[in-house]
């Protein structure tokens, strides 16, 4: 064939060819290297075949005619979730111990007689009388207490003046014994009443003073002791 006509040939067969193609894919731009039809994208053959121009390359392949060769942009990866911050867990503040109030007994009220302490009209305790002290000494000893308050009583016989001063000296003889048995002297109060605060009533042990009369006057002649504090003692001394 003349080497002028090979040119001639070759568009007289890509025009027979695309005569006899349908389109397969919206047009673009960008599809250098096939065959076009005019505003309708690249031609391809009954078979399904896209029509390469003599431009086409690897590099201009397109999908679904030839397996794409353009570079794929791949997307950056996430980045990974940040850490979540530590959780401090300050330490509990060690806990408050409160020491409770102590709690205040009543007052204890213990009451000798005096006949059983002193003879008659006497302020020297009898050996009788020191017995008596030492339980209320041993009481002491396991308590916790504040203050110890001896207070002498005499009856209605004799004058105020003399029944005071009775009162005195025997609340004071127990005050001594209970000192000479170690308790704090400053815990330990004496005073005396004399027969200002009777036991008996007026119209009770009526007469002339007599045996009967001192007898029945008894209750009037005794020394109270009262012990405050936080702690009770026992009631065997009453």
């Amino acid at each position: 064939m003349n080497p002028m006509m090979k040119p001639m040939a070759r568009m007289v067969f890509l025009a027979l060819a695309a005569a006899s193609l349908t389109p397969a894919m919206a047009a673009d731009p960008k599809n250098e290297g096939y065959v076009l039809k005019t505003n309708d994208g690249v031609l391809m053959s009954g078979y399904g075949l896209c029509v390469r121009d003599s431009e086409w390359t690897p590099a201009t392949s397109v999908e679904p005619c030839d397996p794409t060769m353009r570079p794929v942009a791949v997307a950056a990866p996430a980045p990974a979730p940040a850490a979540p911050a530590p959780i401090v867990v300050a330490a509990a503040p060690p806990p408050v111990v409160v020491q409770p109030e102590p709690v205040r007994a009543p007052p204890l009220k213990l009451s000798f007689s005096a006949d059983a302490l002193f003879d008659f009209d006497k302020s020297n305790l009898r050996p009788a009388g020191e017995l008596m002290l030492d339980g209320l000494k041993r009481e002491l000893s396991g308590a916790t207490y504040e203050a110890i308050r001896v207070t002498g009583h005499t009856d209605r016989i004799g004058s105020l003046g003399y029944n005071q001063s009775l009162s005195e000296r025997r609340a004071n003889a127990v005050r001594d014994y209970l000192l000479s048995k170690d308790l704090p002297a400053a815990r330990i109060d004496a005073e005396g009443r004399g027969k200002t605060q009777p036991i008996t009533r007026a119209e009770d042990c009526r007469g002339p003073t007599s045996s009967k009369v001192i007898a029945c006057l008894q209750p009037d002649r005794r020394v109270d002791v009262e012990v405050t504090g936080t702690q009770a003692l026992k009631t065997g001394l009453n």
